[in-house]
């Protein structure tokens, strides 16, 4: 697995938007879906406000691979499962989205909220 660079976490992390698509069978990518995403510690994790059925989230866990962008960054990356009850991972969402207020943080947080950590994929 291909970790991300001291950069890409800094500009990933620190963007409040986040773009993602992910591939289809054919190769091609589904419509970029705009979300917010954290870092934690050296990952990057996703969740979906409105839970695990939302289609970007279904199909990003199911493909298991797409793109990721934001601002000057673009990656092609893996979706994997991640740990629903990752404290770090709240605080991240907190930290970063509390200003928009609880009606928006809340479903993002708290317990048994499905998480996608977001890596680069490997290319070689």
């Amino acid at each position: 697995m291909t970790a991300w660079t001291a950069e890409d976490l800094d500009q990933i992390g620190s963007a409040t938007e986040l773009d993602i698509a992910s591939r289809r069978a054919d190769g091609s990518y589904s419509p970029y879906v705009t979300i917010w995403g954290v870092r934690s510690g050296d990952g990057i994790y996703i969740r979906s406000a409105h839970g695990p059925e939302n289609g970007w989230f279904r199909r990003a866990k199911e493909r298991g691979t797409g793109r990721i962008r934001t601002g000057s960054t673009e990656h092609d990356v893996q979706f994997t499962e991640a740990a629903p009850d990752d404290p770090a991972v709240d605080r991240a969402y907190h930290a970063k989205y509390d200003s928009f207020g609880q009606q928006y943080v809340g479903p993002v947080t708290g317990p048994s909220i499905p998480t996608l950590q977001v890596t680069p994929a490997d290319n070689a």
